[in-house]
């Protein structure tokens, strides 16, 4: 029996639609998966959304037991993104009345106000920008289908105008100096890359259909996966997050954890192949944590074991062993606090 047969005994109709798609050949054509589509509006992950939306077209919360964010915006896009990766786009009423939520708070110059956004008081004194601002509403968008929209290109030509010269996003602007990157959040080999910023733009360029295969796209997955570290707790935290099998908050630290199957997903969008051996030994790493039963299991929540176990074999089937992928970084060890050197 193939592994993937596995996933069809999840409950979701909208997981097992996926699998038929994704690995068993099927097409919307298919009177199995059109059935299972039907059932998408009752799928519990897509439902609890809708009954959650305000009259506006935002979110404040993701579950009815969760406590009210006072960031709607961070809220709404994981709404959006999530809708998405069930399947909903554009023409779908719930994801308009969301996006336009968005549109209606975005400036001018195409970001997002930063005092709109739920971060630290203290750093609201200080900071001009932070990427993340503008780098969590448009990945909402981006998901959904709006990424060729003039409004979202305006947003991508915003983060592209603060990215370093190495590629890296930085922490943001503080009293005239780049924000101070803690050692959980650095980029290796950048001086004041933050991983957890960069991170986020990544993403939004990865759901990008043109610009994943950029140059900037490149680079910066190119230094990301200079951080080899093997954080089995985490893999998949970033879907199950996602899907509100883990809470949403944070702002800086959006990103804090680092997800090996984040950065699996980034290689198969943006091209990356087995041929680097970061990235082969990423997938062996991945590899070893797989079950008995050829699944692999979400530690922090069961449920979302299947979903994090169909989203690994479909990374893994779309990395190839050769493709234009052309690495520029040195493989160096890298550790997020260094020892300092003893100085006799």
């Amino acid at each position: 029996m193939k592994t993937e047969t596995l996933l069809l005994a999840h409950p979701s109709p909208i997981l097992r639609a996926k699998v038929l798609c994704t690995f068993f050949g099927k097409d919307g054509t298919d009177p199995e998966v059109q059935e299972l589509r039907s059932l998408s509006l009752n799928d519990p992950l897509a439902k609890e959304l809708f009954s959650l939306q305000k009259r506006d077209g935002s979110w404040i919360i993701l579950h009815p037991t969760a406590i009210a964010s006072s960031c709607p915006i961070i809220i709404t896009a994981m709404a959006l993104a999530r809708l998405a990766y069930l399947g909903f786009t554009q023409k779908d009423k719930v994801v308009q009345q969301g996006a336009e939520f968005l549109f209606s708070k975005q400036k001018k110059d195409g970001s997002w106000h930063l005092t709109s956004i739920d971060y630290n008081e203290a750093d609201k004194e200080k900071y001009t920008w932070i990427p993340l601002q503008t780098a969590l509403p448009l990945r909402g968008l981006v998901a959904c289908g709006y990424a060729q929209d003039a409004r979202c290109e305006k947003a991508f030509q915003w983060l592209l105008d603060k990215r370093l010269t190495d590629g890296t996003w930085p922490t943001g602007w503080a009293s005239g100096n780049y924000g101070y990157v803690a050692g959980y959040r650095k980029m290796p080999h950048s001086r004041w890359g933050c991983r957890s910023n960069t991170t986020a733009v990544l993403i939004c360029l990865a759901l990008h259909p043109k610009m994943r295969n950029s140059s900037e796209a490149k680079r910066s997955l190119d230094l990301l996966l200079g951080r080899e570290t093997k954080d089995t707790q985490n893999i998949g935290f970033d879907l199950a997050r996602l899907l509100g099998y883990e809470t949403v908050r944070g702002f800086i630290t959006f990103f804090g954890k680092y997800d090996p199957l984040l950065t699996l997903w980034l290689c198969s969008k943006i091209g990356a192949d087995r041929e680097d051996k970061r990235v082969y030994s990423l997938i062996h790493f991945i590899e070893e944590q797989c079950t008995a039963s050829g699944l692999w299991h979400y530690l922090h929540r069961s449920e979302a074991s299947k979903w994090v176990s169909f989203e690994i074999i479909r990374c893994l089937r779309n990395i190839p062993l050769k493709g234009d992928w052309h690495p520029m970084e040195p493989r160096t060890p890298f550790q997020a606090y260094p020892k300092p050197q003893n100085r006799f």
